[in-house]
């Protein structure tokens, strides 16, 4: 378990200090809604629908494949979506467009996996103000109909039509229970009844209540294939790795996950962590007499510039049910008419 899953699933005197800031912190942002909603505070309308998708917590949850698994969804259904998120590190509040030409180190690699994912099909754009970017992306692409808002859930100038809450029963999501500092939640629990529809991932635990919830939909996130950095067409099951020399190169946030993926697939490997936001080098994914270098899709794209034909790339799919894809559809629908 990594530094800070031990610090979010604990309550030491630490926490205790920190827990009148948590109570603060969540006032603060009850506060904040209900003067959007009583209108002291304007909020600004777009053109076309926003959907915000958002972890209830510091851990994304699973909402990075959700995202793309949702806009697959939204384009079969005639739907012309954009991505906006306020990840790039070094933006300096202008609204910028994400491509695959985009350094990657300076934008976060789960922004980066979403240009990469989404380039062809949906324009992602970055930037500190949401309402600035959903504007400049509209004005760059008239065509787009629809904007998926990748968190911004305490953002509420920015208008949205559905607001989706993504947590993960598996990791960290709920951790001590406690908000922000003292524990991983990004929003309070009871604002959880509030919320159009929360989706799920792994099993409920025991001390986790949810019977005040709105309905929750599960996802199951999948990642059983690979494929080539250098030739993404070339893919194939993890297990195919069994017979070789295998090093797994990570980033702290995914290594518990690689540790699992490699438990559950029988493989051996060597697992070489490095800290959260590593800016990787070609020096880092150097590993002697080794066949495949394996790393989380997200960390893979960050080497693709240097990488060589050893170098592999861990995906993670999320499966969203057909009764979970007709709902979010048919409210969209609603909200159109």
């Amino acid at each position: 378990m990594k530094l800070s899953e031990l610090y979010w699933h604990r309550i030491t005197p630490l926490h205790l200090l920190l827990w009148p800031l948590s109570i603060i912190y969540g006032c603060y942002l009850t506060l904040k809604k209900l003067c959007y909603w009583l209108d002291i505070l304007p909020s600004v309308k777009l053109s076309v629908p926003v959907i915000v998708i958002d972890s209830i917590s510091v851990d994304d949850g699973g909402k990075t494949p959700f995202l793309i698994s949702l806009i697959n969804c939204l384009l079969k259904n005639g739907y012309r979506p954009g991505i906006i998120t306020c990840s790039a590190y070094d933006n300096p509040g202008l609204p910028a467009e994400i491509t695959p030409t985009t350094n990657p180190n300076s934008v976060g690699g789960k922004t980066f996996l979403l240009a990469q994912r989404c380039r062809e099909t949906c324009p992602v754009w970055a930037g500190s103000d949401r309402v600035a970017v959903a504007n400049a992306l509209l004005d760059s692409n008239p065509t787009c109909n629809i904007i998926l808002c990748n968190d911004g859930m305490q953002f509420y100038r920015l208008e949205r039509n559905l607001e989706i809450a993504v947590a993960d029963f598996n990791g960290q999501s709920f951790g001590n229970g406690l908000l922000l500092p003292a524990g991983p939640l990004r929003t309070p629990t009871q604002h959880l009844k509030k919320i159009d529809f929360i989706v799920t991932n792994g099993m409920q635990s025991d001390y986790i209540d949810t019977s005040k919830w709105v309905k929750t939909y599960k996802i199951l996130l999948v990642n059983e294939t690979a494929y080539n950095v250098l030739n993404p067409k070339i893919r194939c099951s993890i297990t195919d790795f069994k017979n070789k020399r295998l090093h797994i190169i990570t980033d702290e946030e995914n290594a518990r996950w690689c540790f699992d993926v490699i438990q559950k697939s029988g493989l051996t490997a060597e697992i070489h962590t490095f800290s959260d936001n590593h800016q990787f080098l070609e020096n880092d994914i150097q590993a002697a007499d080794t066949e495949v270098i394996l790393m989380p899709e997200e960390n893979a794209l960050q080497c693709k510039h240097f990488a060589k034909d050893t170098l592999w790339a861990l995906s993670k799919e999320a499966w969203i049910s057909d009764e979970l894809q007709a709902i979010i559809l048919k409210k969209l629908s609603k909200t159109l008419n």
